[in-house]
């Protein structure tokens, strides 16, 4: 099984699966035609986070996170777009050959560049019907888009969606390997325009891009292991946030009702008072262990006032991404992010490639006291957390989503659905959401909330004093997650987000 937010993204991954490719090959030929599909929200000018296991008992994560340039610029602060928010590398294509490196050596994988970015290009270069997505996040920039160079002209809004620049630069990597996107011809073209732009980004700079093998963070909750990328990425907030909530006895708690957000909302805020710790561990010593220690959870899940609303003190980051995932024949899995950040990334757009590149370090800081201050070669801290769970050592549960900061608060009400609930992933998917804090399209600390729940929990929430705000049911901020679940009975069940112009493809 396959899933991703666009049905042809998911058909180019279920045409690996077709033809006996491991889950990692179907990812990549997947994530590849997201590249196309879905340029406001990845790209090859973008970074990805991978969480891959077997029933053989492997797991890793593969961070493809790049780094801070080495000669940075001056600043006060850090603009949340344009050239001087392109601050880092981008790191996906390098994820790709880490992957499928590991796919050769664990997975017996046998797939090439070429064979999996066939769909890629020849979507890039024919042509395809523009999303609802992108026409909706083009639309929703009307009067900041405009400002972009190229941008508003590059991507449109009906009709047909061509990237022929793009087509060609898939198409070199496709013949040369990954590393040209880093090293070769493709890389110093690369390099010019992103200093043509403004960039503080060198061609020194993407030679030292590298995606890492490392060992995923995990805690167990209730019989389901998760696991979650490492630091700098916030995946260590989404466990905080499960082992709170494992002090509840949530399966007595009725997922539609207001105890249950109210729980998973405090339950966030909790976890999150940890947060502003990650970052870098190759700069700033990281203390997994004693934040997802379990007395260090209980203590958490004391504080949290059964009638009573915690203040939300918390500046939120938005950002956009994609949720891709595959299983192949033998139970290998593979969960994945991949994102420019913010919806249309940077807003640079390298026209000679039509590559559109990330503005990742708008995610730095620039307080000298901070673990997340910008130096150079730093990794940011990071909102991409993919994650995996193991049933008695086994894969069981992928599940991921768009939405940066909303990314742990989406994974808590599917994880609770999912597993103290039973809920199949599409009923997991469909049911309300909520998003706390700040976005870019409403600047208070406030609780919104899909109206789905309904009045009467809309009512018990305000009277505990959350700020509640109503939103549309399936609303767009809500992020965008998929779910595969492998059960018992050797069946699978799987969905996207139909919040999305995704599906999950069964092969």
């Amino acid at each position: 099984m396959v899933t991703s937010p666009h049905h042809l993204a998911s058909e180019a991954g279920a045409k690996v699966l077709r033809r006996g490719g491991t889950a990692i090959e179907a990812v990549i030929a997947a994530g590849a035609a997201l590249t196309v599909l879905y340029p406001h929200f990845c790209g090859l000018g973008g970074d990805a986070i991978w969480i891959v296991a077997d029933r053989a008992g492997r797991r890793k994560a593969i961070m493809g996170i790049g780094q801070a340039a080495q000669v940075l610029p001056d600043l006060e602060t850090i603009p949340a777009r344009g050239p001087l928010s392109a601050l880092t590398t981008a790191a996906v294509v390098d994820s790709w050959g880490q992957a499928l490196g590991y796919s050769r050596d664990n997975w017996r994988g046998k797939e090439s560049f070429e064979s999996l970015l066939a769909d890629a290009i020849e979507l890039a270069a024919g042509g395809f019907p523009v999303s609802r997505s992108q026409q909706h996040w083009h639309r929703f920039r009307n009067g900041e888009i405009e400002a972009w160079p190229g941008v508003a002209d590059f991507f449109v809004t009906q009709g047909q969606q061509r990237q022929p620049q793009l087509a060609a630069v898939l198409e070199t990597i496709a013949l040369r390997g990954h590393r040209e996107f880093y090293e070769g011809e493709l890389g110093h073209r690369i390099a010019k325009a992103l200093e043509a732009a403004g960039s503080p980004i060198r061609m020194g700079d993407l030679a030292r891009t590298a995606a890492t093998l490392t060992d995923p963070v995990s805690i167990t909750y209730r019989d389901i292991e998760l696991l979650a990328p490492p630091p700098p990425s916030q995946g260590i907030s989404t466990l905080a946030i499960m082992g709170i909530l494992s002090n509840f006895q949530m399966r007595d708690v009725d997922p539609t009702s207001a105890d249950f957000y109210h729980l998973c909302v405090e339950a966030v805020k909790q976890a999150f008072l940890d947060r502003g710790q990650i970052a870098d561990p190759d700069f700033v010593a990281q203390h997994c262990t004693e934040w997802l220690d379990k007395n260090h959870l209980s203590a958490k899940a004391t504080a949290i006032n059964p009638k009573s609303a915690m203040p939300w003190p918390h500046r939120f980051q938005t950002g956009d991404t994609v949720y891709l995932a595959a299983v192949d024949a033998e139970g290998r899995s593979a969960s994945v992010l991949q994102s420019t950040y913010y919806d249309w990334g940077s807003g640079v757009l390298l026209p000679d490639t039509g590559i559109l590149w990330q503005n990742r370090g708008a995610a730095f800081s620039t307080d000298p006291a901070s673990p997340n201050v910008l130096a150079p070669g730093k990794r940011p801290f990071y909102t991409l957390n993919p994650g995996l769970g193991l049933k008695d050592g086994l894969p069981h549960l992928l599940y991921g989503t768009q939405g940066a900061d909303g990314q742990p608060q989406t994974l808590t009400v599917l994880l609770s659905r999912l597993i103290d609930h039973g809920f199949d992933p599409l009923a997991a998917l469909s049911a309300p959401r909520f998003l706390l804090g700040r976005t870019f399209s409403d600047t208070r600390d406030n609780l919104k909330i899909e109206d789905a729940v309904g009045d009467t929990v809309l009512a018990a929430l305000a009277a505990r004093g959350h700020e509640v705000i109503a939103i549309p049911a399936l609303n767009a901020l809500s992020g965008q997650a998929g779910v595969i679940r492998l059960n018992d009975d050797g069946w699978m069940e799987g969905a996207h987000d139909p919040r999305s112009d995704g599906c999950a493809i069964a092969i």
